[in-house]
């Protein structure tokens, strides 16, 4: 009786804490993020998963906002796909509606806040997000601003959302500074990963790195190809 009560509380452990993740980090985004003055570094894992069961390996967390802004987001896939569809399309509408005119980071970031709180009386989207950008009629260039379920928001220099964060904000708290350049922010995003690669109890081998600048939204490396269906 003892031996079988103990092997469910086991079970019902281990289910809940490799419940799916998410990481970020800003250049100046496991969700893992960083930023330097003009450039926005954001960076995820690609696993969907639930419970025990792996879907996917190929997963991109990073939804593109606009041209030059971008999202990362953790959660259950369901909401993960459900918000980050749900907001991408509002701001493409805005700015159909509008002349073409495009909402600044700041604005996108106070629009997603405002709908993560407005959603907690009535369906909660069970997301975290780290939402990142690059403006030109802005004197610092790129932005990043974090938010929980909870519909809090914090404009950051860096970032972590799920577990990442309790391995990644102490290595981006040490070497983050003002001014890193791309190739620095990337390099500390990618300390990040070797971190959780060596430290955190789940192996997650595939993650996305993606770049804002003002060139736009690109994709900079990923583990597993996301259009590979």
């Amino acid at each position: 009786m003892y031996l079988f009560a103990f092997c469910v509380y086991a079970i019902l452990f281990y289910i809940h804490i490799t419940h799916p993740i998410i990481y970020l980090c800003k250049l100046s985004h496991i969700n893992t993020t960083t930023t330097n003055n003009a450039t926005v570094v954001l960076a995820t894992d690609q696993v969907n998963a639930r419970s025990i069961l792996m879907y996917q390996q190929n997963l991109d967390k990073i939804a593109e906002l606009s041209s030059h802004s971008a999202m990362g987001v953790s959660g259950p896939n369901c909401d993960l796909v459900n918000f980050s569809e749900y907001i991408s399309k509002n701001l493409a509408l805005y700015e159909l509606s509008n002349d073409g005119m495009r909402l600044s980071t700041h604005a996108q970031a106070n629009f997603c806040r405002g709908e993560l709180a407005k959603a907690l009386r009535k369906g909660p989207y069970q997301v975290n997000v780290i939402l990142g950008g690059y403006d030109e009629k802005v004197p610092t260039g790129g932005s990043m601003y974090v938010m929980d379920y909870l519909g809090s928001c914090t404009k950051q220099n860096y970032g972590a959302q799920g577990y990442a964060s309790n391995f990644c904000l102490s290595i981006m708290d040490r070497d983050w500074t003002e001014g890193l350049t791309e190739g620095q922010a990337v390099t500390l995003v990618e300390k990040c990963m070797k971190e959780l690669e060596m430290r955190f109890l789940i192996n997650q081998k595939n993650f996305i790195i993606k770049v804002i600048d003002k060139e736009g939204v690109r994709t900079l490396k990923y583990g597993a190809d996301p259009t590979d269906n």
